[in-house]
């Protein structure tokens, strides 16, 4: 029998999460049945959509919600190994029981450059959201100008660079200098500074003065009713996220959209990326081959860095897989028990790149 450890949602959150809206509970667990394994989380992932979805999904007393790559360490099952490697919708727990229902086999010929970690970043969720955003909703075509903002982050990241592979020009917004040069080094076009330009509207007309055929919306509020009169006529908009309002305690209002849409007759439409999961196979074996060509990969355990978590003063490390076509960052805490000042931090901006904690 094993003794596992799980962060509960102890209240709703009332505008920004603190640390008494967490509760850390040890539970012991069943041995697992027959078709069942018990599996060991060794990556767990802390998302923007974990503070919008844990009030429409989640009731107090809830383990929250999330992603984690966990390791088979007992099965009754054949189709999950002793030893294999998981990706599944667990939440914040160290272990679980499960009769194998959404857990999703780390493939076999995963390269061994290539960190597992990444399932939950560029290679996994995050990925497959930049992947449809920009095929399936936005239809981007090589010589268009894409706007994204929170470039320096999990998705808009990897948006830029993969829209730079289809031959777009790629303007970003990200909100610190630091990320601004790290979104440089991706490749983008043009690359602002949202909280220090004097004029956000001046500074996206002088990125592109002819304006944006497609728009990937990560932010929301200010930023977006700025960025929609610079759209083009006919121009196409994909809404990801809304990350500056999900820790408003009133709800923002207006500017209102419907002239800028009705006169330049844009489309916009808001996505979960698990509309195309049935496409995630064939996803993961394009990503791949972007992420391991001319391939200059950093090992992520050997990246820890003496720094401190402003949060919680955990130790941190930024794991950086240098590649030739696709680059993807991570922004790692150490510690299952710093799950919640990982989520917060990330949530504040402190993550350049996927925001993962390592147990």
């Amino acid at each position: 029998m094993v003794q596992a450890k799980a962060w509960i949602l102890k209240q709703h959150f009332e505008g920004f999460p603190k640390d008494s809206d967490f509760e850390l509970k040890e539970e012991k667990l069943p041995e697992p049945k027959d078709g069942e394994v018990l599996v060991e989380a060794v990556f767990l992932s802390v998302d923007p959509y974990m503070r919008p979805f844990s009030r429409v999904r989640m009731q107090p007393g809830d383990v929250m919600i999330g992603t984690q790559v966990a390791k088979v360490i007992q099965s009754n099952n054949p189709a999950f190994p002793v030893g294999c490697l998981v990706v599944g919708r667990c939440g914040w727990r160290t272990h679980t029981v499960s009769d194998g229902t959404g857990l999703i086999m780390v493939p076999n010929d995963w390269p061994q450059d290539v960190p597992f970690s990444l399932a939950l970043g560029g290679l996994g969720m995050p990925g497959f959201t930049a992947l449809y955003g920009l095929e399936e909703v936005l239809a981007i075509k090589p010589g268009e100008t894409l706007l994204v903002n929170a470039a320096a982050g999990a998705v808009g990241s990897v948006v830029g660079q993969i829209a730079k592979l289809k031959g777009c020009k790629v303007v970003g917004s990200a909100g610190s200098d630091a990320k601004v040069a790290y979104v440089k080094e991706l490749g983008f076009d043009h690359v602002i500074n949202y909280k220090t330009v004097p004029s956000l509207e001046e500074a996206l007309k002088q990125a592109s003065p002819e304006g944006y055929d497609c728009y990937f919306e990560n932010v929301g509020g200010h930023f977006f009713s700025v960025a929609l009169p610079q759209m083009k006529q006919f121009g196409r908009i994909a809404v990801c996220g809304g990350i500056s309002l999900y820790n408003d305690e009133e709800p923002q209002t207006g500017p209102y959209p419907h002239l800028p849409m009705i006169f330049k007759e844009l489309r916009m439409e808001g996505f979960l990326v698990g509309r195309w999961e049935h496409k995630n196979e064939e996803s993961l074996k394009r990503m791949l081959t972007w992420v391991q060509e001319a391939s200059h990969n950093s090992d992520p355990t050997h990246g820890l860095m003496g720094d401190k978590c402003s949060t919680c003063s955990s130790m941190l490390y930024l794991s950086c897989i240098i590649t030739g076509k696709l680059k993807c960052s991570e922004h790692v805490t150490v510690g299952f028990e710093n799950m919640p000042a990982a989520f917060m931090g990330m949530l504040q901006g402190e993550n350049t790149g996927k925001a993962i904690v390592k147990v």
